[in-house]
């Protein structure tokens, strides 16, 4: 048994549908992986390689609520497909990458757009706009022995009941396959690590009070509220 100095910190978890929690390791984020999304946010839609940012595992928040963050004032919603994986390893065959994961859930990555748009100018890190505290609010996991695996299917979001975000998954311009075969060759992918696999167009930003809810075919819906 490690003679810890300090308390060690609790895991982060996420609730599993039906009951346990999966323990998350790291949170992987695929940055403009719907074409119509990239195109607003000034972006060519072309398939270029794709790129990642991290959010720390401890962000992610299966609460209700997302407490509306300190230095900023345009906080936006990007509703997104959660891929949580069982086994992982280094330079996974496309074939066998969906072998890995062992289920999926509803997921907001909420940004901090201002502060992420002064650090992109200023060629610096995202982690400022998109790793900080209760920033990845997300539903119970649901295991692919229940749900299958989910290729395509809508998506969409909804702030105080108006239409928001809208899309299908097989318009990610990266598969799931491919992102977790393209992972594996930069970094060891292991039991635990989780993928956030991008949004559809229609972000924006909310306020105080706002009440959000994603919906994913398949998985049901998220209801956050903006305290």
């Amino acid at each position: 048994m490690t003679d810890f100095v300090i308390p060690a910190p609790p895991v982060p978890t996420i609730p599993v549908s039906g009951g346990g929690a999966f323990p998350v390791r790291r949170v992987y984020c695929i940055g403009r992986n719907y074409a119509a999304h990239a195109v607003e946010m000034g972006h060519d839609p072309d398939r270029e390689p794709p790129f990642f940012f991290q959010k720390n595992p401890n962000n992610l928040d299966a609460s209700g609520e997302f407490p509306y963050p300190p230095h900023s004032n345009d906080v936006h919603h990007e509703v997104e497909l959660v891929v949580a994986l069982k086994s992982g390893g280094t330079n996974i065959p496309l074939d066998k990458a969906l072998d890995h994961v062992w289920g999926y859930a509803v997921s907001l990555d909420m940004t901090r757009r201002d502060l992420q748009g002064e650090a992109k100018k200023l060629g610096r890190p995202w982690e400022i706009g998109k790793a900080f505290e209760r920033s990845g609010p997300v539903g119970p996991l649901h295991p692919v022995a229940k749900t299958g695996h989910l290729a395509q299917g809508r998506i969409e979001l909804k702030v105080n009941g108006a239409l928001k975000q809208e899309g299908d998954m097989n318009q990610m311009i990266w598969k799931v396959p491919e992102m977790i075969s393209y992972l594996s060759e930069y970094f060891e992918l292991q039991a635990g690590d989780v993928i956030m696999s991008g949004t559809p167009a229609g972000v924006g930003a909310v306020v105080r009070g706002d009440v959000m809810e994603a919906t994913i075919e398949g998985l049901g819906s998220l209801t956050v509220k903006v305290v």
